[in-house]
Parts: C-alpha cells; structure tokens; sequence
C-alpha cells in the first residue's frame, strides 16, 4: 500500500513539476490573463442579469476589451506614419539617416502609398538594402512575431476560460480545506486581488477621461500654434501610461511638451513657450498629482497598502520585466492576505480576523 502511494505521489511530482515548467516558460502571458480576468470579472458577473450564458458573456467582454485596445492602437498607427511621413517631407532626415545606416540606402525620396509606386520603386532597386536587412535578421523578426501571437492566444484562452470555470476551479482549492484556513485565505485574496487589479482598470479610465478633459480645455484656451495634437488620443495614452511604474504618464505628456516647442524654437517666437510651461503645469497636477493622490487610495486593495503596492509597481518591471507590473502586485497581494489570514492560525495565534468579540464562547467550547 505505501509503494502504490509513493508511485502516485512521484508521478504527481512529476506532473505537477511540467506543469511548473510551463507555467513558468509562459509566465508573463498567465499574469497578463490574470490581471484581464479580475478586471473584468465584474462585469461579466453584472451581464449574467440578462440571462445571457457564460460563453457568450465571457466572449463579449473580451471583445470589449480588446476592440478599443485594437481600435486604439490602429488609429494610432495611422497618425505616427502620417505625422512621420509629413516630418520627413519638411525636415532632410532619411537622407541624414541613410549615411550612418546601411540599410536605409535609397530610401531618400520615399514613394507615394500607392500599390503602382511601391511596385515601381521596388523594380529600381530602391528597397534592395531594407530586403537584405530583412532576410538576414528573418530568424529573429519570426521568432518576435510568433513568439507575440502565441502570447496573445494563450492570453484570451486562459481569460475566456478563467471567465467560465474559474468558479470551479476555486471549488477544486476549496476540496483541501483544512480548518477552514483554506477557504479563508482563498476567499481573502480572491476580494484583494480584484480590489487590486479591477482598481487599476478603473484608474486607466478615470486618467484617461480626466485627461482628455484637461487637453481638450487648454486647448480651448491657447492660441492654436500651442496647442495639443490630438487631445484626445492623447488624453487616452495618458490614462494607458499610467500603467508604467516611475515614468508612468510622462511618456506622453513630456514628448507632446517637446513636440510643442520646436516649432516655436525654429520660429524664434519664444514668448509662446509660456504656454508650453502652462500645458506641462496642467498636466503635472490636474492629469498626473492630483488623480494619484485622490484616486489612488480608493482604487487599492482592502488590505494591501498603498505604499506596499507603490513599491510592487516600481521593482516588479525591474526585477521580472513587463509583465512584472502585474505579477509583483499578485505576489504582494497574496503575501499580504496570507498573512492577515491564514499564518495567524497557522501559528496558534487569534484568528485577527473574527467577528466574534474575546468574551464571546465559541461553539467548540461546549
């Protein structure tokens, strides 16, 4: 009897440590999916009011997820390489830049977007130097690229399917209880996480609206050479940046600030950078400051403090890297609730936790 049990637990070692493994070769897209789900998870719950099923409520809310990501991106896209085409009309830069990069040669006058100029240019020669670039680096472009969509389907699986069965799957934890610590832990960290993770979706979106709001008013009140590109894309890349720890929203504003002066440095008309200084100063404390200091408190766990999360969101990039931004705050989190909960019992002491008061006997007293 003591064999057959150490040949089942050796093959549980053995699964659970493959599975360890790949977990751990995908950690960043598990995290990624993790931090979708909690954040969502609400309002899929809310959509089961309409009677809808759980397939077609976790497929809407990915969806409505990831359509305005997409739609985000893709407009986008489309400014950069308009605004970068109609800088390379004004300014000489391919033709500085094709001197110190190889791979940029005959690219000096760029041809029209149209399938009739491209193909025209691409029979002359002018885009031999990119191709070879192309080939020679092959390996590693279809590595990225495949590397990013396999991320990227591991990611909507395991949210689709954490939408549908996570419920089941925390029954499947509960199976080991022990005293109850189990469950109490279990339930603790389930409400911290979501406090957590749903309270930095929220905090994207109230950045994002607040920053529209501030561009778009500056906007109205500065003449129009200072102005803000695009308010409101802007505005939202803002709310998105405030993902990134440190740096966080200036990436965004700082770049747009420097955007606004050249223009008015080549035009010596420096008296404008008043209002260069002004649209940093609103962006610093009506879009940055102020939303961090208000916001913040409200939008974090129950337990977690604020300072404890700060700090996950600072070395979690350094230490795992991107994906560091999520994983370190789930770490934080359950060490915390582990804490509250279930290592006070563990150790023999009060259940901190207990609504009954000291003097009150407990049932296992009689």
């Amino acid at each position: 009897m003591d064999e057959r049990r150490a040949v089942v637990a050796l093959f549980g070692f053995l699964v659970t440590a493959v599975i360890a493994y790949m977990a751990y070769r995908f950690v960043a897209a598990l995290t990624v999916a993790v931090f979708i789900y909690y954040s969502t998870r609400r309002f899929y719950r809310a959509l089961g009011r309409l009677r809808l099923p759980k397939r077609v409520r976790a497929v809407t809310v990915i969806l409505l997820l990831a359509l305005p990501l997409l739609l985000l991106l893709s407009y986008t896209l489309v400014l950069l390489v308009t605004e970068t085409r109609q800088f390379v009309a004004t300014y000489p830069v391919i033709e500085t830049a094709a001197t110190n990069v190889a791979w940029l040669e005959g690219l000096e006058d760029l041809p029209s977007l149209t399938f009739g100029s491209v193909v025209e240019a691409y029979r002359a020669g002018r885009f031999d130097a990119i191709i070879d670039f192309l080939v020679e680096n092959a390996a590693l472009l279809t590595s990225a690229i495949t590397g990013f969509f396999l991320n990227l389907f591991i990611v909507v699986v395991v949210s689709y399917y954490l939408l549908i069965d996570g419920s089941t799957f925390y029954g499947w934890l509960d199976r080991f209880d022990d005293d109850a610590i189990i469950r109490e832990f279990l339930e603790a960290a389930d409400r911290e996480l979501e406090a957590i993770l749903f309270g930095n979706l929220l905090n994207v979106i109230a950045i994002a609206l607040i920053g529209v709001g501030a561009f778009k008013g500056y906007n109205a009140l500065v003449p129009a050479s200072v102005q803000v590109p695009y308010p409101a894309l802007a505005g939202v890349l803002t709310g998105v940046a405030s993902l990134i720890p440190v740096v966080g929203m200036k990436i965004v504003y700082v770049p747009l600030a420097a955007a606004m002066s050249v223009p008015i440095v080549f035009d010596s008309e420096f008296s404008l950078l008043v209002y260069v200084a002004a649209f940093l100063a609103v962006a610093v404390v009506v879009v940055d400051t102020i939303p961090d200091l208000v916001l913040r408190p409200y939008l974090s766990g129950e337990r977690t403090h604020v300072g404890l999360l700060m700090l996950a969101y600072i070395f979690g990039p350094v230490i795992f890297g991107f994906y560091g931004l999520f994983f370190a705050p789930i770490v934080v989190a359950l060490g915390v609730t582990f804490a509250h909960t279930a290592l006070p019992r563990l150790l023999g002491g009060d259940d901190v936790d207990s609504p009954l008061s000291p003097d009150q006997r407990r049932l296992d007293e009689f």
